[in-house]
């Protein structure tokens, strides 16, 4: 079985349910993915790292940054940095706030992220696109070179298009139809 075969599985049995659910987008489903029970497992970590790292090789995004609107985009960032730790090209990563923060540095984007990096948004699942462009507005105001979006889960329900529609390209490691004949 591939890694991709193997990340497929994994979000269908530890991510992927069935029921009446809201989303973070206020929209209704009867499909929910909650990603980080695959995203922060030793497992799931693994094989997104490899497929993250991958994904950026392949769409030639040559990042020096990962990272996306916290909390859903930290371990795939996270995951992906520690993959890319022993090559040629190292990737850093980072977190986007939703607010700035109100004390201290005021920082929106934590972690080693500098104005005028190469950066790639990662998001855990895409429905409408907007967590993902919250990170971009943010990313944008603090002086990033954003080379796309990179998601974990694309539910196909629009939010590609809308983050293509920002001038980025999107690429996803999988797709809710590949998920959903896996969900037991």
């Amino acid at each position: 079985m591939t890694d991709h075969e193997q990340l497929v599985r994994l979000l269908a049995a530890r991510s992927a349910k069935r029921g009446d659910f809201t989303l973070a987008s206020g929209r209704k489903s009867s499909l929910y993915i909650d990603a980080r029970l695959t995203t922060m497992s030793p497992d799931g970590q693994r094989l997104i790292g490899r497929l993250g790292l991958q994904a950026l090789r392949d769409s030639s995004w040559d990042a020096d940054a990962v990272g996306g609107l916290t909390l859903g985009a930290d371990p795939i960032a996270y995951a992906i940095c520690h993959s890319s730790a022993d090559t040629d090209r190292p990737v850093k990563a980072f977190t986007v706030r939703k607010e700035p923060k109100a004390h201290g540095t005021a920082k929106q984007v934590e972690g080693p992220f500098a104005r005028g990096d190469r950066v790639v948004v990662v998001e855990d699942v895409i429905t409408t696109g907007g967590s993902a462009a919250k990170a971009v507005d943010a990313l944008r105001r603090e002086g990033a070179e954003l080379l796309g979006v990179l998601a974990l889960v694309d539910r196909e329900e629009g939010g590609r298009e809308h983050i293509e529609s920002l001038g980025l390209q999107v690429h996803s490691l999988t797709t809710a139809s590949e998920i959903v004949p896996h969900i037991r």
